[in-house]
């Protein structure tokens, strides 16, 4: 649950004025895939800087500005999707009560450098508003059963992994069948009630709850509020079912 997450300081070396940092899989400091939820005060903006490493992020809550450091801001809102490239040199900015984004790396560890060692990789930044998502229904795509109101909507994928978002709609009862060896659920928006399967216990899993499996599994999930969204990184196939 979001409310068990240990949270310490992104970037030590600016004290107070750094973002907060909670692990949800994996290790930023070592070399494997990471998920990591941030959070960032009203008013927050980073030096420009650049990183080791490509990263991708959803917005959570608030909204959060990432781009050139002499771009026009442009607020992200939840629901929203951007990456930054490695070695490419940009500001993050936060505005709102509560400013939080899931952040993820395809390997470590994550780190923070000036400007003066950016360089070009080839990739481009992407940024894409929560209102530009494209969603395919159980009509577009094989992945949602016929009976489910549930979209999809596939973001990117690279050697095997891929990272999508799923709304799931309000009363939502059925579940999401995983086939991969790494699959990460985080709740971006919303309440989800989640079944563990040993005791049948119900979970609720607000912005920034999670589930994880690392083989075949059919995670139980209801949706007894407003429409989830989730988003769910994979090396394999999910396939959505509804009761």
């Amino acid at each position: 649950m979001s409310s068990e997450i240990i949270w310490e300081k992104l970037n030590p070396a600016r004290g107070n004025q750094s973002p907060l940092a909670g692990t949800i899989w994996g290790n930023r400091n070592g070399t494997t895939a990471t998920g990591f939820l941030a959070k960032f005060v009203d008013g927050f903006s980073s030096p420009p800087h650049i990183h080791n490493v490509t990263y991708r992020a959803v917005v959570i809550k608030g909204a959060i500005h990432n781009d050139d450091p002499n771009a026009e801001k442009m607020w992200m809102k939840p629901g929203s999707f951007w990456t930054q490239p490695q070695g490419e040199s940009h500001i993050t900015a936060a505005k709102g009560e509560e400013n939080m984004a899931l952040v993820e790396i395809d390997n470590g560890p994550y780190l923070v450098k000036p400007i003066e060692e950016s360089f070009d990789n080839g990739e481009r930044p992407v940024n894409v508003d929560a209102a530009n998502v494209v969603w395919l229904s159980s009509e577009q795509t094989n992945w949602i059963d016929t009976k489910s109101n549930a979209e999809i909507s596939f973001l990117w994928e690279n050697k095997g992994s891929k990272g999508i978002f799923v709304k799931l709609p309000k009363g939502f009862k059925g579940a999401i069948n995983t086939d991969g060896t790494v699959v990460h659920g985080v709740v971006i928006r919303g309440e989800l009630k989640y079944t563990l399967p040993q005791n049948q216990e119900k979970k609720t899993l607000d912005p920034g709850g999670s589930f994880s499996s690392t083989s075949k599994a059919i995670h139980d999930l209801t949706n007894p509020g407003r429409e989830v969204l989730l988003y769910i990184r994979t090396n394999g196939r999910i396939e959505i079912n509804e009761l």
